[in-house]
């Protein structure tokens, strides 16, 4: 079912919001998103720079909130908080140790935001949410952060790593994207031991080490990775 128009306002407050949410947004992301025509748009836009909102055009590329400007938080919906405490709790039991904690941390600053009413029912929901398959909610890496930090600076990383049958190797790698299966986060990366895309179980890498040197991101997508070296 078509999504039906919000209404001027609405729509305003949320355009802020996902300006802020983004390095930069297309005026096609966002007519699509709100279901108006490109030129609604456009006149949002323009309505809301009018109004004292710092909108940066990049022509031909979309538009951004100027650097360093932030508006005060906006309140949530009842539905939207508990959506946020349902993801802390997948978080939380989630095996990778820095990506449950820093979730968990930006979770207590969004709840610090939250009216008066909703503190309580945030804390029942957390009381009453539960995900199997991790039942002591233990963890067997702290890699995640420094891994995807990495990825967005196009770092090159040092790992060692113990593979399924215990082999122990040294490597370079240039980390490309992450993906999880069956409660697993996999990271693929360009070997540069192998001279090849490899997939490396987070939780086999021993050890971890940011190199100072970055390296060229390669032509390569998450579409293009599956079709070329995962068996379907």
């Amino acid at each position: 079912m078509e999504e039906r128009e919000k209404p001027r306002l609405s729509r305003l407050t949320a355009i802020i919001t996902q300006l802020q949410s983004k390095r930069l947004i297309t005026a096609g992301y966002l007519a699509e998103k709100h279901n108006v025509s490109i030129r609604t748009i456009y006149r949002d836009i323009r309505a809301l720079e009018l109004s004292g909102i710092p909108i940066v055009t990049e022509e031909g590329k979309g538009y951004s909130i100027m650097e360093g400007y932030h508006l005060p938080p906006v309140l949530f919906t009842e539905d939207e908080a508990n959506a946020l405490i349902t993801v802390e709790q997948l978080a939380l039991n989630n095996k990778d140790q820095s990506f449950s904690e820093n979730v968990s941390s930006a979770v207590e600053k969004i709840k610090s935001i939250l009216r008066y009413s909703q503190k309580g029912n945030a804390d029942l929901l957390s009381d009453r949410v539960y995900f199997g398959g991790n039942h002591h909610r233990e963890k067997s890496s702290n890699n995640l952060m420094q891994i995807q930090s990495a990825i967005i600076n196009f770092k090159v990383l040092n790992i060692e790593y113990v593979s399924s049958i215990n082999k122990r190797t040294t490597r370079d790698i240039e980390p490309f994207a992450i993906y999880s299966i069956n409660g697993n986060f996999l990271l693929i990366a360009f070997c540069r031991l192998r001279e090849d895309f490899r997939a490396f179980r987070i939780d086999y890498i021993e050890k971890l080490v940011t190199q100072d040197n970055t390296f060229t991101p390669h032509d390569m997508t998450m579409q293009k990775y599956f079709e070329k070296y995962v068996k379907t």
